[in-house]
C-alpha cells in the first residue's frame, strides 16, 4: 500500500535507511526475501496533532524534561505505526510555552537512529476563540500578536511548524503573515469565524485546518461557517480526529468523499492514550478518561484530546466508508505534506524506509524506522539483518 494507491502482490527494497525500489510481480533476486502473505505495508504514519501517550504529555519545568517527555510519548506511538510526529502543545504562558518548545527542539536534535522522527512543534494555542477553547484554560487565551510567535521561533531555532489560531481574533492577520514569512503552515481552528473570515484566511495563506468539525460552528445553510469554508477550498488540508467519538463516521465519510487528497487523520492523543482508565492532565487542566474518550473533570460534556492511535485512526476511516487507499494517504503522505516532511509518508524509491506493516484489523503488528525494525512484537520482519545482505525485500 502506497500512498494513495494500492499494489497487490507488491514488494519493495530496503538498503539501509531508505527504499530503493518498489514493484508488483516477481521481486528482485537474491535478496533477504521476508513473506507477509494478506497482510497490509504502508509508509510509516504521520501525526501531526499528538499531546501525548503512555503517561506522557508535551510539557515540563525544564527543556530536558519536555524532551525526555516527547521521546517517550513518540516510542508509545512507535507500537501503533507511528514514524514521525509533531509534538502538539496547549494554551499557556509565554515562559512555559518557550520551556516546551526548547524541550521539542532538544528531541528533534538528541533523536536516535530507530526512533520516531520529531518533525517540529505544533502551537495549538494560545491564539484561539475563547468561545471555542475545548479543554484549553479560558485564562491562557488571548489574541494573537507576532512579537510571541517570534520568540517561540527563536527559543525553539525555528522549529515551530504549524500553528493553530482563531483567523476572527484582532492580530490573527498579522500572525498569519508572520507565520508564512517564517514558513510555517498556518492552520484555522478553535474559531468562531463565519465563512467569509475563514475563505479570507486562506486567501492570506492559511492552509490547514486544525480538527474540522471542532471547536467551530457547525454548517448552516444560511451561515455556512468554518466547515464549509474548508471543504471549498483546495488549498487546505482538513486535519480530522478519526476516532468515531470527535465527529460521527458519517461525517468522516462525507469528508474523504469530498476531499480525498486533503484528509488529514490525527490522533489528538493525550497523555492517557495507553494507560489504563483514569485521572489524567492535559496542560494544567484535570481530565477523565474511559475506554474511548477523554473529558473535562469540571465539564463533563467536553471531550479533552483523545486516547487514539494512528493504526485505529486509519481502521474507523475504513471502517466509516473511507477506501483503504485513502485511509493511508490521510495517515502518510498528505500530512507528510502539511510540514514538508521529505521522504515521509511514501514507499517509493528514494523514500525514507519507515515502514508499517497492518493485520486483517488494521492494527500495527510491526514497525521499521530508517530500515530498522523497532518494533515486532511476533518476529514477523526476524529475517532483516540476517547475513543475506545489507538489501531486504518485503512482499
Amino acid at each position: 500500500m502506497t500512498s494513495g494507491s494500492e499494489l497487490d502482490d507488491g514488494w519493495l527494497v530496503v538498503d539501509g535507511a531508505r527504499i530503493t525500489d518498489v514493484g508488483t510481480g516477481p521481486g528482485p533476486a537474491e535478496r533477504c526475501t521476508i513473506e507477509l502473505g494478506s497482510e497490509v505495508v504502508t509508509p510509516g504514519f504521520v501525526d501531526l496533532h499528538v499531546h501525548g501517550g503512555g503517561g506522557r504529555q508535551v510539557s515540563g519545568d525544564t527543556a530536558e524534561e519536555v524532551a525526555e517527555a516527547v521521546c517517550q510519548l513518540a516510542h508509545h506511538h512507535l507500537r501503533h505505526g507511528t514514524t514521525a510526529l509533531v509534538p502538539t502543545t496547549v494554551s499557556d504562558t509565554l515562559s512555559r510555552l518557550e520551556v516546551a518548545v526548547r524541550g521539542v527542539a532538544l528531541a528533534m536534535r538528541d533523536r536516535e537512529a530507530g526512533e520516531a522522527a520529531i518533525l517540529g512543534v505544533h502551537m495549538e494555542g494560545p491564539w484561539l476563540a475563547s468561545g471555542r477553547a475545548g479543554a484549553h484554560e479560558q485564562s491562557l487565551l488571548r489574541s494573537p500578536h507576532p512579537a510571541e510567535l517570534e520568540a517561540l521561533m527563536a527559543a525553539s531555532g525555528a522549529a515551530v511548524r504549524l500553528v493553530t489560531f482563531a483567523p476572527e481574533l484582532p492580530g490573527a492577520a498579522e500572525l498569519l503573515a508572520a507565520g508564512r514569512a517564517s514558513g510555517i503552515t498556518m492552520a484555522v481552528g478553535h474559531t468562531d469565524a463565519d465563512f467569509d473570515t475563514v475563505r479570507e484566511a486562506f486567501a492570506g495563506g492559511a492552509r490547514h485546518v486544525t480538527h474540522l468539525g471542532n471547536a467551530m460552528p457547525g454548517v448552516d445553510r444560511r451561515a455556512p461557517g468554518p466547515i464549509a469554508a474548508a471543504l471549498a477550498d483546495g488549498r487546505a488540508t482538513l486535519e480530522v480526529i478519526a476516532d468515531g467519538v470527535h465527529v460521527h463516521r458519517g461525517f468522516l465519510s462525507l469528508v474523504g468523499a469530498v476531499a480525498p487528497g486533503r484528509l488529514v487523520a490525527v490522533t489528538d492523543a493525550i497523555a492517557a492514550c495507553g494507560m489504563p482508565p483514569g485521572n489524567y492532565r492535559l496542560g494544567s487542566v484535570d481530565v477523565v478518561v474511559d475506554a474511548e474518550r477523554a473529558v473535562l473533570a469540571e465539564q463533563p460534556g467536553t471531550l479533552a484530546g483523545s486516547v487514539l492511535t494512528m493504526d485505529r485512526a486509519v481502521a474507523t476511516l475504513v471502517d466509516s466508508g473511507v477506501g483503504l487507499p485513502t485511509a493511508v494517504l490521510a495517515a502518510t503522505g498528505t500530512p507528510a505534506g502539511v510540514v514538508s516532511a521529505i521522504g515521509k509518508g511514501h514507499l517509493r524509491s528514494g523514500a525514507d524506509a519507515d515502514i508499517v506493516v497492518l493485520d486483517a484489523r488494521l492494527r500495527a503488528v510491526a514497525t521499521v524506522v530508517g530500515g530498522r525494525v523497532v518494533w515486532d512484537p511476533d518476529g514477523r520482519l526476524d529475517a532483516v539483518g540476517e547475513p543475506a545482505g545489507p538489501r531486504s525485500e518485503a512482499r
